[in-house]
């Protein structure tokens, strides 16, 4: 990952140049220190998928009365993540307790 020397934001890769999506700034690749930068999932475990067909709905976690745009249920489990840049409002993610649709809402 590289970062924009001019402005701070992250930087994509075209062909051998980084160049930054904010400002345009570019800047050459050097093969050598991103090798350096490479990220290895060595050592780390995988997650398994977890069958929850026999938890309870109390057990899932919080509800929220929100309408399913799939079935119109007015009840659905809910979580809130962080997924945008940190002085940004989080993001919220549905499940409806009926049909098990998944949706989110973001504030704008």
């Amino acid at each position: 990952m590289e970062f924009c020397d001019e402005c701070g934001s992250m930087m994509k890769t075209d062909d051998e140049r980084w160049v930054c999506g904010s400002c345009g700034y570019e800047k050459a690749r050097n093969a050598e220190a991103e090798q350096e930068m490479a990220v290895t999932t060595q050592g780390q475990e995988e997650s398994e998928v977890v069958d929850t067909s026999e938890v309870d709905a109390e057990d899932m976690g919080p509800t929220t009365g929100a309408r399913c745009p799939e079935c119109g249920n007015e009840r659905a489990f809910y979580e809130m993540k962080q997924i945008r840049a940190a002085d940004e409002s989080e993001t919220r993610f549905f499940t409806c307790t009926e049909c098990e649709h998944k949706w989110r809402e973001d504030d704008h």
